[in-house]
């Protein structure tokens, strides 16, 4: 359902957000969530432009959320480097669906728009602080302080 930039951004918004404000390079980000670095700072920049992320040159420099966490949701991230679409024409290549929306066409527009929902409803501050994280992510996020 995602590109693969929509994945890396939403690792990169993670990685962020496990940094507490402090700045991050490309590399650590890249390294820690297994992203490639070059394709990394596309997306980084995408992310910049959405405003979700602020970049620091120099020595200390990287890249910190530009707001907080529990302000910015998950819809955000996807939006800011591949926004969702919903179904314009019909699926069946009916011509009129009249008011009412052919089954498959009615069906899709509501599975996106459920997958809307749970996006927008969920922050990344969530997915950070949830009881028990996964292993596999809790060891990513540790390596990445490592490499800070």
């Amino acid at each position: 359902m995602f590109s693969q930039t929509t994945e890396y951004a939403l690792r990169a918004m993670i990685a962020l957000t496990a940094g507490s404000g402090s700045p991050t390079t490309t590399r650590a980000i890249a390294v820690a969530m297994k992203v490639p670095a070059s394709y990394l700072s596309k997306v980084l920049q995408a992310l910049v432009r959405a405003k979700l992320v602020r970049s620091t040159r120099g020595v200390k420099g990287g890249f910190v959320l530009a707001r907080p966490a529990a302000g910015i949701t998950l819809l955000d991230v996807v939006n800011a480097v591949n926004p969702l679409e919903r179904i314009t024409s019909c699926p069946l290549d009916l011509t009129n669906h009249s008011s009412e929306l052919c089954p498959l066409h009615r069906r899709l527009d509501e599975s996106l728009a459920q997958a809307e929902t749970a996006l927008r409803n969920t922050t990344l501050a969530e997915l950070i602080s949830e009881e028990n994280p996964c292993p596999t992510l809790r060891t990513q996020l540790q390596q990445l302080q490592t490499l800070r």
